[in-house]
Formats: C-alpha cells, structure tokens, sequence
C-alpha cells in the first residue's frame, strides 16, 4: 500500500470503463455507512470520501508507526516502508474483514452492525462482543481470528458517527460509552419520539427537531436513522436518506447520514469530515487500547510488523525416516546459529511430526534452543509400511503457520489421507503459503542402494506422490525426488527460501521433453539471484542482458555457479549481477519445474474482487476461486517501495503453468490520496479458463524492466460457496453455520466436505447436492463445542465443493473462536484508601514529594491480570497488604486473620515505611505491564499499590487489566488528594461520572469516588 507512479492502459480501454462506470451509478442501489472501499467513491461521485478503508488502513498505521517509535529504532519514512508484506496482508485482513460487513447477506441489511434504526442497545452490545473476541483471540496468539473480530468492530464503531446524530448534538470527543458500559450514556429516543422534520431537498439543515441537538430545556437524545424498508419506520422519524433510501419518502421525509461528501447520497453531507474525523479518533482509541491490553510485542506481532520469516517442518518420524530427520535438524541448526541475533533469524518455529496412525502434537516456540530441543527429541521409530498419514500433519502446519509461510516436508512415503487434499488445497491459497516436499523415494522404484526399512503391503502406483506435486504446483512450491546421500544438500533450499525479503522472479513448469525457453527480470532492488531446478536436464544454458552465455552443466563461468544434487539445480549468479533480461534454455528427460528467487523489499500483494451492487456499493473481495465469465478487478497493492524510489507499474500478466502468457491487464490508480493505502486496480471481462499465476510488470528509476510474481495457481471455477454467518463458538454448545452453493453453469451434482482442525463437525461428508441451472442451495453444517474448550482458542474450518466427473471446485475457510458462556464485561476499579504526603502548591515543587495508596479490584470474575504506569514521573510499588500508621489494617475485615499473622506481618522485614508489606515489583513509566495474577489469582480481594512521585509532576495515569481484558484508566494527581479519577478503556470522555461517596469511621478511611479523566480529542492524524 505504498505510493508510486502508475502506467497506464490505452484510451479505449478508459473510455470503455469511464462507460461502465456511468451505467452502473445510474442503476446503483442505496447504500449506508461509510463507504466501504476506494471503489465506492468511484460509483458515487464523491472522489474525496473518507471510506471505512481508509479511516482503517490509517489508524492502524498510524498506531505501529506510534508503537515502533517508542524504540526509537528508524525514522519514519523508513519505518513505514520496511513494515513489511506481511504487515500489510494483516492490514488486509482488517479491512476485508470490515468491509464485508456491508456485503454478506448476514450483516448488510441488519441494523445491529450499522447502528441503524435507533437499535443503539443492541449495536453496543455487539461492539462489545467484538471488542471481547479480539482480546480474547489476541492473548491465545490466534491473530488472524483477532483480525476479523477486529474489522468487524471497527466498521460498526465507525458507522455510529455517520449514522447517529452524536455530530449534530454538537459532541467533539468520541462517545465513550459505546464500548465502556460504566460511562456516561445518553438516552436513545424511544419508538414514540419523533426525531426529525420534514426535509424536501437533497441537503438537509437543522432537520433534527431541538430535542436531539439542544440541551436548554431537555436532555439529548440519541438517534439513528431508519434504513429502507425493515425496520418499519415510525412516523416522525429520521431516515438514513439518500437518493437510493426508500425511507426517505416517508414522513418526515429527508435524512440525517454523512457517509459521503455527496448530496444525492448523503443529506448530511457538510458534516462528512467531521464525522471522519471523530471515527478516526474511535479508531486510534480502540487500537492504543488494545495495544495496551495485549503489550506492544503483540500488538506489533497481531499486524506482523516486520515479520520474520517462519521455520516450519512436517517430518515423517516412521523409521527409515533417519537420514532425513538428521538433515532437517542440522539444517535447522545451521540457520539459527548463522542468523543469531539478526533480523533474518526465523520468528516462529513450528514443527509437526507424523507417521501412521499418529500425527502431532505442534511443537510451536519462538525460542531457537526450545525448537533445536524438539528436533533433537526427534526419533525414527516405528511405523514402517506406507501410506502415512502426511495431510493432516501438512493441515495442522497451515492452521498453525502465518500466512505467506514456507512450509518444507520431509517424507519418503505417500498420503494415507487423501481425503483431506480439497481442504488442505484451500488453506494453501486462502494463506498464500508455499509447500515445498523433498522426497526420498523414487516413484519409479528404481532406487539402488537405498537403506530403506519401510515394508510394504502391497505393490504401489509410480504416481502416488501426485497428490503433493500438485500441492506443490497449486502452491508455487517445489517437488524434489532425491535420495539419503543427497538429502542434506538438497536442504539447502530451505536455508534459501527461509527469509524475510524473499521475493519470486520467475515460476513455471513443463512436462516436454523438447528444448525450453524461459527468462527472467533483474531490476536495481534485487540481490542475490538464486535458481531451483527439479528434474533431469541434459542442457541448460544461462544468457546474460549483455549477451554473456555460460553451459552451466560443464562449464564454469563468470554468470554463475551451479551445483547438482540428486533431484535438484541450484544456480547462484554471481556478483556484480547485471540488470535486465536473463535467458535459460534447458533441454530436460521429463518433468522440470523453474524457479528464481532473490532477495527484495519490493514485492505485491493481491486480491480478485467484483463489484457489489447492493445496499453497499463497493468492490467486495472474491473469497475462493474465482467465477468464470464474471467480470472481474484484480487490485494489487506494492510493498516495500521507499517514498523517495522512483518506480511505475503498468500492467499485470496472467502466467499459464508452463509460464506462458495468457491475459494482460492494464493497472490504474485506485486511490485519489497520496496515502500508503493507495492500490493499483485493474479490469478483466473474465479471468482465463486455464490455471494462472499473477505477474506484476513495471519500471524501476533506472528504467530497467521491474517483475515480481506471486506463484499461486488460480483456477476459475462456475461454483461459489457464500458463507452467511461467522458464528461464535461456546463451551458445552452446538453452533450452526449456514452457507449457500451458487452454481453459475447448467445443472450439476455436486459433493461438498466439510473439515476443521479440531475435530468439533458432526459430520464430515461427503455430502451430496444437486443444483439447478444457476440456481443456488442453502446448506448447513454442525460444530459441538466440547465443555472443556478454552476460551480464545480457534477452530479453522474449510468447505469445499467439487462437481462430479470433473475438477471444477471451490472452497471457503473460516476462522472460528471459542468465547466464554458469559463473558465479563466489568473493568476493574481503583480506590484511594489514604494519602500520606501532600504537595504545597504548584510554585513550591521542588524536592517535595506526594504519596498516594490504592486498593485495586476486579469487579467481574475475572481477577485482576496486569498493571502498567502510562503517565508519571514517579514510582508505583506493589504491596501485600495495608497499615495504618497507628497499627490498624485498612483491609474490610482485618479480624479476620489470626492476631500471631497480624503482629508477623507488621514487624516483617518485608514491610516498608508506614507499616506496608512491599512486594519486589516496581513499576516506572515505560515499563511493560506486569503480571500481578499469580498474588491475586481469580479472587476478588483488592491488591493494594502505593504511587510515591515529586510534586512538579502532579500527575499519573495506571491502566489495570482483568482477564477478559476490560480495561480501567486510574487518573491519579496530587490536588485531588482523596480520591481517583478512573475511565475504562477508551481514552475520551464525553461527560462525567455520578460522584459516589461512603465515610468509615475514625477518619482512617476517605472518599471513595469515581470521576472521569476530561481529555481533548486527538488530532485527526494523516500519514502521507
């Protein structure tokens, strides 16, 4: 998402769009909310909204640029371009996940997750939800199901803005109540209130009636306005409105939206920046609250900032599995000891042993030495006649890999589990991750020589490994047959492939015998050029940009070095290596496969998308493969791209799998900012009938031809699975997820199978199902949630779809998350309970200090989990318990401990001054948060905290945690001596809290009351 210059296709081609595009506004349907994505500026005519998009993208960049300068490690032109791809796939999934509340059927036309149709309580409690999921998902590491329930919440909290009348009631701070219950809250108006008057023109002024923006005679109320037709809209009632909004005839006729800066869809339209601005800062609040909440190394790992690169073996552990599982581990080894301490050291070590029948458990660290010590624990034992049981190892490597992993399995026998390709098919394309298998086991059993202990039942095909070569293929992997003696060398492709800025130049294969051709790109941002050939060659011929040839099976030269092993080429060209067009020419015995990697910043990322038309205008993301004869957009955002790199791209071109060309697609702008969300987007009337890869084609500064490819194997399909709920998983309870199958070809039979990694469906499949010409089924599966399942845990469920007699399929995945039955949603809360030292006044500050004490509790049931000092210059010390200076406890019922426990307590060489029991912790500003679970457990007894600092700095903030995560703001200062400002999680307040007071007796005990912080608003923050 990094802006650069842009090529452009010829005029015809923008005409004929510029022709689309005015047919489709004229018939576009309503829409509501912000608008989704860039292209709905587009069929709206409104080029300088502010779109759910782009509020996101901005907030969560903003955020990490924040979170990352804390370390002061870069600047930030330099940050915002080594974020890394795989930062900016995690922002993706956040947008994807917030945009497609406007388009599945489940959410778009419910006013719950729009704060439509004054359902304020229920919106709210929705938020709520979300925020919990989010937290709970974040803390069990299972971030991409944190990321969906992340868009989904900030789509509804940004829509409150747009929707509600908070902007016209005159607020400029958010609304803190929305997702912090113990707040100030307005009244919603109620179904007999009317709310607005009659408006007949597209801009509507003061429509509101007085009660819902002036306070002089009575209290505001909140409204939202009524949508279409369902919900019915009383009489007197704001409509959402907009040319496209049937509500609006309805009296009062008008509306109150400010989604975009367009009369003809937004009434309210003059008010559009100002509601932006209040969901940006909602946005920047929920992402530095959640930063708060999970800790800054997992915030950062949540968005993959900087990602490193992932480590991951599948290992066959059955017993003639030894040389292979020695090479792995001293391959292993030789990366971890050369990376140490440097940013291609690998940042997640995932590994997963299989044989027959028994598969796991995932051994998943990021610690080297705990990921060398399973490697050494690696046995090869047992087992012994094949089929094993490889798929599922290879599905619960996916589940567990981030995405854009490369994912390497050792083995020498075929699948047992064949069953499970479709779904281990799917989560290779929905990750982008790469399947990479080295075999040693010759298909054609004519290995002589091999030590090899494996029996076999019965004689076996010479094309069962066909099942992981098209893994591999459908991946943008390899498929490498060797043997013992070679295993180790042949490894090395691990060491080559595992790394961080690993970009792919060229990718194809070929099953002819007769001389091939390919070439490939080398631009000023690539280094260290490697090659990988699987098969038999009998010649191949490096050509360099100036003409320079080398014979790299008999010849050494000065292009490049070639090493052969068993099964595989590698090719190293040598430095200084030359920009432009290289050439190789091979003539091979089979198979080949060809593959050029090199190390680069500058990389893509991409997704199909088609326009959606319904009550959201917008282009929405084509989850699956996509549909044959559609029309279709392929938007691509390039990564790595410095702000002052002078670089253009023009085109894409669809690659066949032999690498020929297939479908050029010329690339426009999408974006009308010059922001790092801006995405390049191009147009297809329909995608190729054959498997395709996606090339991006362009110009670096030096003008040389700049080509990156992303290997994926795409292949068209006429089916679609339309998923219609993400459901919540709870403990003890069956939850139900309801899908369509969209046949767009003539009438067929289909199976569909349902799998997930956790064994929770019911039934499996397959399931058969005949479907009309385009015509469409509804269909539905079962999980039951086991009683014992832990809370924030994900279950990754797959459906895919195949026709009978023939390789038309599709496929869905989804990201589950178990919840709690009854989730807490109370935060803690802080009490004074005395203050020992006092400050003179501001004039007389110097070498005089203030001293406060704290009880903190937890109101849920819960227990408190962390504590961190935000704000201050002074010292927050952790204490067993509270005495007074007289002797006396300040705990409820100090009676209640034997006299023997009180005396031992005080007279401790552990208490500190004035009789308090200190623990070891300290805390300062700019320490992480603590643990304090292990003193306080899931009790409810308060832990007792002192705060001692000089008075020329009058003022702290301590944020305190409970285990669901509900988050309390403790405001402390030394003018308000008795007492605590407290707010829950979100940073703004609108209004202030009831005082509440109670007096124990003899004075030892003070107020105890609850004032919110006042705060002004951020600032609207915008990264160019």
């Amino acid at each position: 998402m990094m802006s650069q210059s842009r090529g452009h296709g010829g005029s015809g081609v923008q005409m004929r769009e510029l022709y689309v595009l005015l047919c489709v506004v004229l018939t576009l349907p309503g829409c509501r909310g912000f608008l989704p994505n860039f292209w709905s500026r587009v069929l709206t005519l409104s080029l300088d909204s502010y779109t759910h998009q782009f509020i996101t993208e901005q907030g969560v960049l903003n955020v990490t640029l924040e979170t990352l300068s804390m370390a002061n490690t870069h600047q930030h032109t330099q940050e915002q371009a080594g974020l890394g791809r795989g930062f900016w796939h995690a922002v993706g999934e956040v947008v994807h996940s917030n945009a497609a509340m406007d388009f599945l059927s489940s959410t778009r036309s419910d006013p719950v997750y729009h704060f439509d149709s004054e359902r304020v309580e229920e919106s709210m409690a929705m938020l709520r939800q979300f925020w919990a999921q989010t937290l709970l998902s974040a803390r069990a590491k299972e971030y991409q199901g944190a990321r969906h329930s992340l868009g989904q919440l900030l789509h509804s909290l940004q829509d409150f803005y747009s929707h509600s009348n908070w902007v016209e009631m005159g607020q400029h701070s958010i609304y803190l109540h929305l997702l912090h219950p113990g707040q100030p809250a307005f009244p919603v108006a109620t179904e007999d209130t009317p709310t607005c008057m009659e408006c007949h023109s597209a801009t509507c002024r003061d429509n509101l009636l007085p009660r819902m923006t002036q306070s002089q005679q009575y209290p505001l109320l909140l409204t939202t306005g009524y949508f279409s037709t369902y919900p019915p809209k009383p009489q007197g009632k704001c409509s959402h409105g907009g040319v496209l909004d049937s509500s609006r005839h309805q009296g009062a006729k008008g509306g109150i939206n400010k989604d975009s800066t367009s009369p003809l869809f937004s009434p309210h339209h003059y008010l559009h920046v100002e509601a932006a601005r209040l969901a940006t800062t909602a946005t920047l609040t929920v992402l530095r609250d959640l930063r708060d909440s999970v800790g800054n190394i997992s915030f950062l790992r949540l968005f993959s900032v900087k990602q490193p690169p992932a480590l991951v073996f599948v290992m066959d552990t059955t017993g003639s599995m030894f040389e292979e599982i020695t090479a792995a581990r001293l391959r292993a080894h030789s990366i971890i000891q050369a990376r140490a301490n440097t940013p291609e050291q690998p940042g997640t070590f995932l590994l997963v042993p299989f044989h027959d029948p028994g598969v796991g458990p995932v051994y998943e660290t990021e610690k080297p030495e705990e990921f060398m010590s399973y490697m050494e624990n690696l046995m090869a034992l047992g087992g012994g006649d094949e089929p094993e049981m490889c798929l599922s190892a290879i599905q619960l490597a996916l589940t567990h890999s981030p995405p854009l992993s490369e994912i390497f399995v050792f083995t020498d026998a075929s699948p047992k589990d064949a069953h499970l390709y479709n779904a281990v098919r799917a989560l290779i394309l929905e990750k982008q991750c790469k399947m990479t298998f080295l075999l040693t086991e010759d298909p054609s059993h004519k290995m002589k020589g091999s030590r090899r202990k494996r029996r076999r039942r019965e004689t076996l095909s010479p094309d069962r490994f066909a099942l992981y070569s098209s893994l591999s293929s459908v991946s943008g992997g390899l498929t490498v047959f060797t043997t013992n003696s070679d295993i180790h060398r042949v490894s090395t492709i691990v060491e080559d492939n595992t790394a961080a800025d690993k970009v792919t130049l060229l990718h194809a294969e070929s099953d002819s015998d007769s001389n091939l051709s390919h070439s490939f790109s080398v631009d000023n941002a690539v280094k260290c050029v490697t090659l990988h050939l699987t098969g038999d060659l009998r010649q191949c011929v490096l050509s360099s940009p100036t003409d320079r040839t080398q014979s790299l099976l008999n010849q050494q030269g000065p292009l490049a070095e070639c090493e052969q092993f068993q099964g595989l080429y590698r090719i190293s060209l040598l430095s200084p290596i030359e920009p432009g067009q290289w050439h190789l020419n091979t003539i091979a015995d089979g198979h080949v496969t060809f593959n050029a990697i090199a190390d680069s910043n500058v990389d893509f990322l991409y997704y199909f998308a088609v326009e959606a038309n319904g009550t959201h205008p917008g282009l929405a993301k084509v989850e699956g493969s996509p549909i044959a004869g559609v029309p279709t957009f392929l938007v691509l955002t390039v990564t790595g791209l410095l702000p002052n790199e002078k670089a253009s791209f023009s085109h894409v071109t669809l690659l066949g799998a032999n690498g020929e060309s297939l479908q050029k697609v010329w690339l426009n702008s999408s974006s009308s900012f010059a922001s790092s969300g801006e995405e390049l987007v191009g147009w297809m009337a329909s995608v190729p009938r054959v498997p395709f890869c996606v090339r991006l084609s362009g110009r670096d500064g030096g003008g040389n031809r700049l080509e990156r490819v992303s290997t994926e194997m795409i292949q068209h399909t006429h089916i679609k699975i339309q998923v219609l709920s993400i459901p919540r998983l709870v403990p003890g309870h069956s939850t139900t997820v309801f899908f369509d199958v969209q046949n767009h070809g003539p009438a067929r039979n289909l199976t569909l199978t349902a799998d997930d990694d956790r064994g929770y469906l019911s039934q499996r499949g397959p399931h058969s199902l005949s479907v009309g010409e385009r015509g469409s089924v509804r269909g539905e599966v079962e999980l039951q949630t086991p009683k014992g399942a832990e809370a924030g845990g994900a279950v990754t469920m797959t459906l895919t779809v195949r026709v009978l007699d023939s390789l038309d399929s599709n496929y869905a995945v989804l990201h589950l998350t178990v919840v709690p039955p009854d989730p807490d949603m109370s935060p803690p809360s802080c009490s004074i309970m005395r203050v020992e030292h006092t400050c003179p006044g501001p004039t007389q500050c110097t070498g005089v200090r203030w001293t406060v004490s704290l009880a903190v509790t937890d109101r849920g049931c819960s227990g408190l989990a962390s504590l961190q000092l935000s704000q201050g210059q002074g010292i927050l010390t952790l204490l067993h318990s509270p005495t007074d200076p007289l002797g006396d406890s300040l705990e409820e019922n100090p009676k209640h401990k034997p006299q023997n426990q009180r005396d031992s307590e005080r007279t401790s060489p552990a208490h500190g001054e004035n009789g308090y029991a200190e623990l070891d912790p300290r805390l300062v500003q700019g320490n992480p948060p603590l643990n304090v679970a292990q003193w306080t457990g899931r009790l409810p007894k308060p832990l007792w905290v002192r705060y001692t600092s000089p008075c020329c700095s009058p003022q702290a903030e301590l944020l305190v945690w409970d285990g669901a995560g509900n988050m309390r703001r403790c405001h402390l200062t030394a003018s308000q001596q008795r007492g605590t400002r407290e707010r829950s999680g979100v940073s703004d307040s609108a209004g202030e809290m009831p005082l509440q007071s109670c007096f124990l007796l003899f004075s030892l005990l003070s107020l105890i009351w609850t004032v919110p912080l006042l705060v002004d608003v951020g600032s609207f923050l915008y990264v160019k």
